[in-house]
This record gives structure tokens, C-alpha cells and sequence, in this order.
């Protein structure tokens, strides 16, 4: 029985540590790959070390977690003081209950009305952003609170009523009895409630996904973002710094319990140990003020007088990482040197178009510059949630050529400059499927590869794989059309491995499927951090999806000609080619596709695959290109892609 209850230890251990042992040794590889070790370097260390935003985030993120647990424990213990006195056992009753509903309600619906409470707050005050700094703390403070009551509580139950009335009986007043007789008893709680705010917070993503502002990004949201490819080995680095950083405060932590049990024995005895247990408690009482102080500055602080708000898609710009240009770093700079002005750029990600739109419509942010795609940004310019541009502060908008001017999205050319464009195409991995079933849609329904196939796992780009091979329209309004393609996943639905997005990236890379249908500059970025025995290729069927994203300044914008600067200078000759390298998209740009430098770092495959038949993009593109569907059309294709699902 002790060998099998060992056994069954040794057992859980593994479940809890391997995952962490993998990810620090793989912290120290020299290449990318999770899956092959290619020689110990520190590189990755370096690259976290250079990577500004990460490290604003990680600042943030701390700042966040010690501002919350300090002010939640400070609230908690008052709280729990207050319940503990309270005689009617109903009215506790109903205290417990309130207290309980944080801990207890899923963190979406907490994110989702808190969101929705500050944005009527806001709206009611006139502000043109609610969310901030400020609204992230108030959320952090809320879901927090409930813990450091939860553990301050029962020392107060625990602790001999009479004590407090003693030392109010010679002579103490309520406040003094509470600081020398109580809270010295309920210690202990207050700071395992402190601790459990701390960590709380500082491992929060869905309740800060929505109260989050503009000008204030945490760790877990910014690791989130880059999911749009793949998280880098850098975020290993900084996962196993946190992780020693962490295990040395739990050493820490136990040394100073076995000194702390140690004194307080002698304590008992001494006068000296009293005196230097007050001057502890007065250190704790100080960091804590000092924190308040510090959070009513941050807060309060004057804004600074030149502030831009862009909103892009995760993983969508040049950001510094692997020695590329850092866009936001380089337009701040040279917009002081250009204009003798200090700019700061407040840059944050989404995940889908739909995010997008629904930040922007519920009016809880302000952003100057947005990169959507085409659809989008038709339905948003339909629903006057764009502003006109002044081509006038974009000279380089000249270098544009005609064909990706005037599209469907923007037939007038006043709302948009294109950022970059592409196709999808199905991406399959050689050593697995043989060359001559890779011909058009067909291979996404080959039963040969049942297991091996992922599909997109959203309605609209799921639904153009299954029209695009039966030759239907996929801005059809005809529901026998889109019946038609749900009854072809239906299908392919055996087939298929998994729906996905993101996830593709590893799946992709490690060869644990072999074929998906998917984005022509994804696939290179796939290509780089494939394992050495995946060999993926990829091809465009005859019809497919093309698609443009575009830069555009929102109506909610502050400061519309500082957003058509930003946009100029990313047209520019440097930012453009970094961007198109980087992200791997193909770009509408003329001083990128002609630039030789350019031409020679992608290669000839790549350059073949995203600039094919350029000249004709528009011709296809308006063949192939998804339209905005109108909301009982899009209701409609939802309740299907939710049959398909469930089937």
C-alpha cells in the first residue's frame, strides 16, 4: 500500500511539474522549436531583456497586483471586522452570501457587467474613454476582496471575544484596542489574504480582458496577443525567471516562519521582542500607505499632451523582438525629432474583427487608429463609425497602385489605407499526404486523412471552404445555399481533428495534423518553426477568400491629424518593409514588393506565393471577397454553424 500510495505522489508531481520542467528547459534553447533541443543558449534571455513592451507589461501587471492586494486586504479585514460583530445571524446570513458572490460568479460575467458599469458611468460623466488604469484596479479589488475576507474571518471567530473588551476596559480606546490587541491575533490571516490578492491578480486575464483601457496592458493580456502566431521562447525566459523568483520568496517565506515562531517564543519574555514587532507592524502599515500614494499619483497623474491610441490585430506589427524595427519606438522618436513634440503611442491588440467592433461600440474606449479588414470596415462605415481622411497628411498614400483603391469596402477611397492583403490556401505537410491529392478544396474532404484535417473554427471562413468548393456565392442571402454547405461539413465533420485558430500554429508546426486550410502569410511564419520532420507546403485552390486590412481613424479618435501622421508613417519606406517582413503578409505597398532587399529576405517561394497575380487581385478580389451580411443573414448562419457544432 505505501509503494502504491508513493507511486500515486510521484505520479501528481509529474502531472504538476512537468509541464513547467519542459517549458524552463526549453527557455535555453537555441532555436524556437518546443520539440527538438538544439543547443543551450541564453538567447532568448536577451531577447525578453530588449523587449520593451513585455516588460512595460510585466511593470504593469505588478503595479496592478500590489495596488489591489494592498488596498482589498486593507478593505477585506475592515469588512470582515464589521461582519464579525454582527449579531442578527440573518443579516450575517445575507453578508456571507454577497461576499461569496464574486468567488462563485464565472470571471465572464464579473468582466462582462463591470465592463458595462463603467461604460455607463462613463457616459454619464462625458468621458470619451471609461476604461482605464483606474476601472482595472476597481475590478481587480472587487474579485480579490472576497478571498482576504475569506481568511481574516475565521481568526477573528477564533480569537477570545474578551480580549478587545479587556483592553478596552483599561483604558484603551475601540481604534487602539483593535491595532494592539486584535489585529496582532489575526495576522496571520491578513497576510495569507494579502497573498491570495497578490496572486490572484497578478494571474488574471478574463476580468482584465474587459476592463482594460487603452493605455494600460498586463502580462496575461499581452502573452494573449501573441497567440495571433505563436509565443516565443522569450515568454519561456520570462515564465522561468517568474518561476525561481517565486520559489526563492516560498524559501524566503518558510526561513522567516521558523525565525518568526522562534522570536515569538522568546517574545513572550522580552520587551525588546515587543518593541520589534511594533516597528514590523508600523513597516507594513508604511508599505502600505507608501502603495496607496503611489496609486493615487499613477492614477491622478496629469495626462500627457500628446497621446495616440492604435488598435491592431496580435502579432500585426514590427515590434523590435529577433532584432526587427520596433514601429510604435521608431514613430515616437521620429515624430519628436520631425515635429519637437513628445509622442506617446498607446498601442493594444485584438483577436478577431468582432472584438474589435464590440469595444468600439460599447464606447468604453477611445483608439485614434484601427487596422480591420475589409468586411468590417465596410458595416462599420455603413453604421458612420469612421471618419474621413484627409489624404492631404499622407503623401505616401501615392504609393498605393490603382488596384487596391476604390474596393468594394471603400468605393469612394475616403475612409481607408490598405495596411496589407492576402488569400487563403490550404497548407498540408508532405511527409504525410502524397503530392497528388493536394488539388483544390477536395483535400480538406479526403477520408485518407480523416484525423489529419483542421478546420477554421468560426462560421464565416468554415462556410467559404464548403461554398468555395461547391461553387456557390459566400455572400449569397439564398438559405438553400448556406444549407447546402452545412450539409457538406456535416461531411467532413468525421474528418476533422479539430476546429481552430490560433491553435493551428502548433498543431501545424509539430505535426500533429497535416492539413488545414488557412492565411498565405501564416503559413511562412508556420514554415520557419516547423519540426525537422514536418515539411509543409501550400497552395491556393481555384476559388478561395481574399481579404485586405486597412488603417482607418474611428470616430470615437482624439486626435484625427496626429492618427493620419501615424498612418503616413507607416507607409514610409523603413516601417513598411519591417511590418511586411515581420508579419509575413503581402503588402499593397510600392517601396516593399519593389524594394530588392525585400525581394531578396523573402525568397523567391514566398514572393511567388503572396504576390502572385497581383495586377489581377481586384478582379478576384471582387469575385471572392466576403461582403457584410445583413444581421438577420448573419443570425441565420450562426444558428447553423451551432447545428454543425453540436452535431
Amino acid at each position: 500500500m505505501k509503494k502504491l500510495s508513493k507511486f500515486y505522489t510521484a505520479l501528481v508531481f509529474l502531472f504538476l511539474f512537468a509541464p513547467i520542467a519542459i517549458l524552463l528547459v526549453f527557455s535555453f534553447n537555441e532555436a524556437k522549436s518546443l520539440s527538438v533541443f538544439s543547443g543551450f543558449s541564453f538567447k532568448w534571455y536577451g531577447e525578453l531583456f530588449r523587449d520593451a513592451e513585455t516588460l512595460n507589461a510585466l511593470r504593469n501587471t505588478l503595479i496592478l497586483a500590489l495596488s489591489a492586494s494592498a488596498i482589498s486586504t486593507v478593505m477585506g479585514t475592515a469588512a470582515a471586522v464589521g461582519m464579525n460583530k454582527l449579531r442578527n445571524r440573518y443579516l450575517r446570513a445575507a453578508m456571507d452570501t454577497v461576499t461569496n458572490i464574486p468567488m462563485i460568479n464565472p470571471d465572464i460575467i464579473t468582466g462582462i457587467s463591470l465592463m458595462l458599469m463603467f461604460v455607463f458611468v462613463g457616459s454619464r460623466l462625458g468621458r470619451a474613454t471609461s476604461l482605464g488604469f483606474g476601472t482595472m484596479l476597481i475590478a481587480h479589488i472587487t474579485f480579490c476582496l472576497p478571498y482576504v475576507i475569506m481568511q481574516v474571518l475565521p481568526k477573528l471567530q477564533q480569537m477570545d471575544r474578551a480580549l478587545p473588551e479587556a483592553a478596552m476596559d483599561l483604558g484603551c480606546t475601540p481604534l487602539r484596542a483593535f491595532f494592539r490587541v486584535e489585529l496582532p491575533e489575526i495576522m496571520p490571516g491578513v497576510i495569507t489574504g494579502a497573498i491570495m490578492a497578490f496572486t490572484l491578480s497578478l494571474d488574471d486575464f478574463v476580468i482584465s480582458y474587459f476592463t482594460q483601457g487603452n493605455d494600460f496592458q498586463t502580462l496575461p493580456i499581452r502573452i494573449y496577443s501573441m497567440t495571433k502566431k505563436t509565443v516565443t521562447p522569450k515568454m519561456y525566459a520570462l515564465a522561468t525567471i517568474i518561476f525561481f523568483a517565486i520559489l526563492a520568496l516560498l524559501l524566503l517565506s518558510n526561513f522567516v516562519d521558523d525565525e518568526g515562531s522562534r522570536r515569538l517564543r522568546e517574545a513572550r519574555r522580552s520587551r525588546k521582542q515587543e518593541k520589534a514587532g511594533k516597528t514590523k507592524l508600523s513597516l507594513v502599515y508604511g508599505v502600505l500607505a507608501a502603495v496607496a500614494v503611489a496609486v493615487l499619483i499613477f492614477v491622478f497623474a496629469p495626462a500627457k499632451p500628446q497621446v495616440l491610441n492604435v488598435y491592431n490585430w496580435g502579432e500585426y506589427i514590427s515590434d523590435g523582438s529577433e532584432d526587427s524595427l520596433d514601429t510604435i519606438a521608431a514613430f515616437e522618436e521620429w515624430y519628436e525629432a520631425e515635429y519637437g513634440q513628445k509622442v506617446q503611442v498607446n498601442y493594444a491588440t485584438f483577436t478577431s474583427n468582432e472584438d474589435m467592433y464590440a469595444k468600439l461600440q460599447s464606447g468604453a474606449v477611445s483608439y485614434d487608429v484601427v487596422i480591420p479588414s475589409d468586411y468590417m470596415i465596410a458595416r462599420m462605415r455603413e453604421e458612420d463609425m469612421l471618419l474621413p481622411l484627409n489624404y492631404d497628411n499622407i503623401p505616401n498614400y501615392e504609393n498605393i497602385p490603382e488596384h487596391f483603391r476604390n474596393l468594394y469596402y471603400d468605393e469612394e477611397n475616403r475612409y481607408t489605407v490598405p495596411y496589407t492583403y492576402g488569400v487563403v490556401g490550404i497548407m498540408y505537410n508532405a511527409n504525410v499526404v502524397d503530392e497528388a491529392d493536394a488539388q483544390g478544396w477536395d483535400l480538406m474532404w479526403n477520408e485518407k486523412y480523416a484525423g489529419n484535417i483542421l478546420q477554421f473554427n468560426n462560421s464565416r471562413d468554415a462556410f467559404g471552404t464548403a461554398m468555395y468548393r461547391q461553387g456557390l456565392s459566400v455572400n449569397t442571402t439564398d438559405t438553400a445555399d448556406w444549407d447546402a454547405a452545412l450539409a457538406e461539413l456535416k461531411k467532413q465533420n468525421p474528418l476533422v481533428k479539430s476546429y481552430v485558430m490560433d491553435e493551428i500554429y502548433n498543431m501545424m508546426e509539430s505535426g500533429e495534423a497535416a492539413i488545414a486550410a488557412y492565411y498565405a502569410g501564416d503559413y511562412f511564419t508556420m514554415l520557419d518553426a516547423a519540426a525537422e520532420d514536418v515539411d509543409l507546403r501550400f497552395y491556393y485552390p481555384e476559388r478561395t477568400n481574399y481579404f485586405v486590412d486597412a488603417m482607418c481613424i474611428p470616430s470615437c479618435c482624439q486626435n484625427q491629424e496626429l492618427a493620419e501622421i501615424f498612418i503616413n508613417f507607416m507607409l514610409s519606406e523603413e516601417p513598411a518593409i519591417a511590418n511586411a517582413e515581420y508579419i509575413y503578409y503581402a503588402s499593397p505597398n510600392r517601396v516593399v514588393y519593389e524594394n530588392e532587399g525585400y525581394i531578396e529576405d523573402m525568397g523567391e517561394e514566398a514572393m511567388d506565393i503572396l504576390y502572385q497575380d497581383q495586377e489581377h487581385f481586384a478582379e478576384n478580389y471582387n469575385a471572392y471577397a466576403y461582403r457584410s451580411l445583413d444581421p438577420e443573414m448573419l443570425d441565420y448562419i450562426n444558428s447553423l454553424w451551432e447545428e454543425l457544432k453540436i452535431s
